[in-house]
C-alpha cells in the first residue's frame, strides 16, 4: 500500500473478493520526506500514514517493511550506473522487477502468503492450457502493463491486479470517496520518486560528476561543447551549447551520448527515427514463444504512455558477441529511442516480454 488511492481501493476489493489481506507499505528511503510536494515523490512519512488510515478503514493488519537498502542497490545505484554508461534507464521498471515483484514477493511467499496485490491497472487472464498471461487493462488510457513487462511467468502466477477491469480512474476515486478513504482526491505520483524536486541533471552531477567535452555532428565535426555528457538524453533539444549552426538553420537534437569519450552527437530531428532496436537482457512474461528464433509479428512499446507500434521480432545471436538478443524492427520508425530504455513486446493485448535496449539502428543513414 503506497499511500495512494489505487492501492487502497485494490486492497479493499481484495478483501471483498474473499482473500485474507495484510497491508504492507514499503519504506524505500532511509531519510523519507515528511510531506509530499504535490504529485512529486512518494514513500514519504505522509504516504505511510495515508496507507495506514486506509488499512484501518478496511480493517486489515498493516506493516511497514524496510526495503531501503535493497532499493538503493537495485534501483538507485543501477540508475546512476546506467546514466554513467550513457544509457537512459527506467527506474520504475527496475523497482517492479527487483523490489515489488522480487524482494517483496519472495518475503511474502516465505511468510506463507500466496500473492502480491497492487493497484496497477493491468489484467491477468488464463489461457486454454491453464497458463497465466499478463494483459493490458480494459481502459488503455490508464493501462500500466508496460511497467509490468519485466514480470516472469512465476511472478505473474503470484500477482493480483483488482483494478484491471475498471473503466476509469474517476471511478476508482469515486469508490475511494464512498469508502471514506482520505486519499480519494490525492494527486498521482509522477517523476522519479527518489528525485522529488525533479532536478535529475543536478542530482546526477552530484553523483556521477561532470567533465567538459565536445558536441559533434553526425560526420564527427565539432559543433559545440558541454559540461558533462551524462546530463544529456537522446532526443533532447534544449540546453545544447552549439557554437556552429546547422548549414540549413534547422534545430539539432541529441542523437547519441558517448560516455567513454565524453562526447555528445547531435543531428536533425529526422535522424531520431529508429529502424531497429535490440537487447540481450530480455525476459518473457508468461509462456515464451515456442520458436522465438523464428520472426514473429507483434507490437512494441518503448515508453509507458507511448502508442504501440506494429513490429517484427526475433531472438538471434548478436553479430559481435554471439550472445542471444531480442531484435525488434518496427513497421514504422520509432522516435528518439535511447539505449537503456525498455521495449515491451505485445501480441494483441497480451504482454509477451521485454528487453532493455542495448543498441539502436537509425532509419536515416548519416550521409542521407
Amino acid at each position: 500500500m503506497s499511500g495512494g488511492v489505487d492501492s487502497a481501493v485494490a486492497a479493499a476489493r481484495a478483501v471483498e473478493a474473499g482473500h485474507e489481506v495484510v497491508g504492507v507499505h514499503l519504506a524505500l528511503s532511509r531519510m523519507p520526506g515528511t510531506l509530499r510536494t504535490g504529485s512529486r515523490g512518494c514513500c514519504t512519512i505522509e504516504d505511510s500514514m495515508d496507507a495506514q488510515r486506509a488499512a484501518n478503514i478496511i480493517g486489515i493488519p498493516y506493516y511497514v517493511w524496510d526495503f531501503s537498502e535493497r532499493f538503493k542497490l537495485d534501483v538507485v545505484d543501477d540508475f546512476i550506473a546506467e546514466y554513467a554508461a550513457g544509457r537512459t534507464p527506467n527506474p520504475c521498471m527496475r523497482c517492479n522487477e527487483k523490489i515489488k515483484f522480487a524482494a517483496l514477493l519472495e518475503k511474502a511467499i516465505d511468510l506463507g502468503f500466496d500473492a502480491v496485490c497492487t493497484g496497477h491497472y493491468a489484467t491477468i487472464l488464463t489461457d486454454a492450457d491453464g497458463n497465466k498471461e499478463l494483459h493490458r487493462a480494459s481502459a488503455w488510457a490508464k493501462d500500466q502493463s508496460y511497467v509490468l513487462g519485466v514480470l516472469t511467468a512465476e511472478q505473474i502466477e503470484h500477482s493480483l491486479f483488482p483494478l484491471g477491469a475498471t473503466p476509469s480512474k474517476a471511478e476508482v476515486r469515486a469508490e475511494a470517496a464512498a469508502r471514506g478513504f482520505s486519499v480519494a482526491n490525492k494527486p498521482d505520483s509522477h517523476d522519479i520518486c527518489f528525485i522529488p524536486d525533479g532536478d535529475t541533471r543536478g542530482w546526477l552531477a552530484d553523483r556521477v560528476g561532470a567533465e567538459k567535452g565536445e558536441i559533434l555532428d553526425r560526420n564527427g565535426s565539432v559543433v559545440g561543447s558541454h559540461e558533462g555528457a551524462q546530463a544529456f538524453t537522446v532526443g533532447q533539444r534544449r540546453g545544447l551549447n552549439l557554437g556552429v549552426p546547422d548549414p540549413d538553420g534547422r534545430p539539432r537534437f541529441v542523437l547519441e551520448v558517448r560516455t567513454k569519450t565524453n562526447e555528445v552527437v547531435v543531428g536533425p530531428k529526422e535522424a531520431l527515427a529508429i529502424g531497429e532496436i535490440a537487447g540481450s537482457r530480455f525476459t518473457w512474461a508468461g509462456v515464451a514463444p515456442s520458436h522465438p528464433e523464428l520472426a514473429f509479428e507483434c507490437d512494441v512499446q518503448i515508453r509507458a504512455h507511448a502508442d504501440p507500434v506494429p513490429a517484427v521480432a526475433v531472438v538471434q545471436p548478436n553479430a559481435e558477441t554471439g550472445e542471444p538478443e531480442l531484435m525488434i524492427r518496427p513497421r514504422t520508425p520509432l522516435d528518439g529511442v535511447a539505449p537503456g530504455q525498455t521495449a515491451v513486446v505485445y501480441v494483441g493485448t497480451r504482454v509477451l516480454g521485454q528487453c532493455t535496449i542495448d543498441r539502436t539502428v537509425s532509419a536515416v543513414p548519416a550521409n542521407a
